[in-house]
């Protein structure tokens, strides 16, 4: 089995640079090659971090020179349980866009979630997570649809192994990325490269430019996802404590072992290999002094591993790779007076939360470059006419934690005369697109209105309209009578 202790400590992934400002038939060659120099790197240190969040963890191949017939290798896989939390607590329910400001065609935004829910956008999210969780990058190659307007999509989605996919960026103040690559390896060992510019697609094959065709995607179809700037996994940085979990836990058990396999000693008491095998087999033996001075016997020698002492170092371990990586505790507390938010605090589910707030706001700007590639090509087929700038992308996780304390806000903002009432929806936190729910609930208080004033005889045509109020948000008859009420007051008052 191989192992790849040698590498030593792992520091995050290497963004790849270069210098040339464009991409051409001339440069792809000599770019591609200075590249992979940067990249092989990089795809050593993933497929590390790959087998070891797969299991495959250097305590497997320890050697043991004290009793080696005694040798555990007890693999303790936190490494799995770390990415799998993160994932689930990151994208556990799909990624949602919603409308961005008032004047956007909502219809739209409802197309586009129809688009992407149809290439099971949610699944490759989640693929995407796992891998910058375990190596700290993933890459979405985004393309359009072979069947075009036929297909509910007219995209496609795929995940990029990362062990086989960079993206090299300029080596100026800006950084934007200049060229995306992907390659595959057939039976024979032959690597053909598909190499994606902002205006062109070459594919190279044994050093070779086999194709050279421009494409109307009008930006690199391939987009690097990373988790932070430094391209660090989540389990990255607590290598080290793993590793010493996994060696305790082994010890642990190899002490127990040897405290049952104890070695026999014979003080004073001769016995051949035959008389030895007897007594393993009979359990018994007969011993006799030899004299008064020379006392004969036969014990185990035994030292047992104080387990109490161990268990205090694996807890304090375990505690420390928790903190590290920003995950909540399983301790509890034994307090019945805790609200709500203390329990939040005291068990490490805030500390959780700013984590995966940090990793919103990279997979958020990654996700932008995603969407321009998806609107370019919906707009190449007239299904959509959205901009980036007119589409939010919202996080659905936990959004019903402490939901009554949100409901109570919303109450509280609504009820009061000076706030407008699209403010109370967008910071109770009580929706994920607030948006959306203002205008819902607003259409309903209208509704509601004209059924009250059929059933008081009045002429539902006599209602007043909504108008555009002073600040450009839209009100309804209701809050400019509020907002009458209350200018009228502060007049008596004068």
């Amino acid at each position: 089995m191989e192992y790849m202790n040698e590498r030593g400590p792992l520091h995050g992934r290497k963004k790849i640079f270069t210098n040339a400002k464009e991409i051409t038939m001339d440069n792809v060659i000599d770019i591609l090659n200075q590249a992979l120099n940067v990249h092989n790197s990089n795809a050593m240190d993933i497929q590390y971090l790959w087998r070891y969040y797969r299991g495959a963890q250097p305590i497997e191949s320890r050697n043991k020179e004290i009793r080696p017939e005694i040798n555990n290798k007890i693999v303790e896989n936190r490494a799995n349980e770390i990415v799998s939390f993160k994932t689930g607590y990151l994208i556990g329910e799909p990624l949602q866009y919603v409308s961005r400001g008032e004047d956007v065609d909502i219809d739209a935004i409802n197309q586009l979630n129809e688009c992407v829910f149809a290439e099971e956008k949610a699944t490759k999210d989640k693929e995407l997570a796992d891998w910058f969780h375990i190596c700290g990058t993933s890459y979405r190659l985004i393309l359009p649809d072979e069947h075009g307007e036929e297909d509910e999509s007219p995209f496609e989605l795929y995940t990029l192994d990362p062990r086989r996919t960079f993206v090299v960026y300029e080596n100026s103040l800006k950084q934007e990325p200049i060229m995306g690559v992907t390659y595959v390896k057939d039976e024979l060992g032959n690597i053909t490269y598909s190499i994606y510019t902002k205006d062109h697609y070459f594919e190279i094959k044994n050093d070779s430019v086999i194709e050279d065709n421009p494409h109307i995607l009008g930006e690199i179809p391939i987009i690097e996802y990373p988790l932070n700037y430094a391209r660090l996994g989540a389990f990255e940085v607590v290598l080290p404590l793993l590793d010493a979990m996994n060696t305790v836990e082994s010890n642990r058990l190899d002490g127990i072992e040897q405290f049952i396999q104890a070695i026999l000693l014979f003080h004073n008491v001769e016995i051949d290999k035959d008389q030895y095998e007897n007594l393993r087999k009979d359990g018994a033996i007969k011993i006799k002094d030899i004299d008064e001075r020379m006392k004969a016997d036969v014990k185990y020698l035994t030292a047992e591993l104080n387990q109490l002492q161990t268990q205090t170092l694996i807890d304090h371990m375990y505690q420390s790779v928790l903190t590290i990586c920003g995950m909540p505790n399983r301790n509890g507390g034994s307090s019945t007076s805790d609200t709500g938010s203390a329990v939040i605090m005291r068990d490490g589910w805030e500390g959780a939360d700013a984590r995966a707030k940090d990793a919103e706001l990279m997979f958020k700007r990654s996700e932008r470059r995603a969407l321009r590639v998806m609107l370019n090509i919906c707009n190449a087929y007239n299904r959509l006419d959205l901009k980036v700038s007119e589409i939010e992308i919202r996080f659905t996780r936990r959004n019903y934690e402490n939901i009554l304390q949100k409901a109570q806000v919303l109450t509280t903002l609504l009820n009061n005369d000076k706030v407008h009432p699209k403010l109370a929806f967008e910071h109770s936190g009580l929706f994920v697109d607030p948006d959306l729910a203002y205008t819902i609930s607003r259409k309903y208080e209208e509704e509601r209105e004209q059924q009250n004033e059929l059933r008081t005889g009045r002429d539902p045509d006599d209602l007043e309209t909504p108008e555009e109020g002073q600040s450009g948000r839209i009100v309804n008859r209701g809050w400019e009578d509020r907002n009458r009420g209350n200018q009228t007051k502060t007049t008596n008052e004068e």
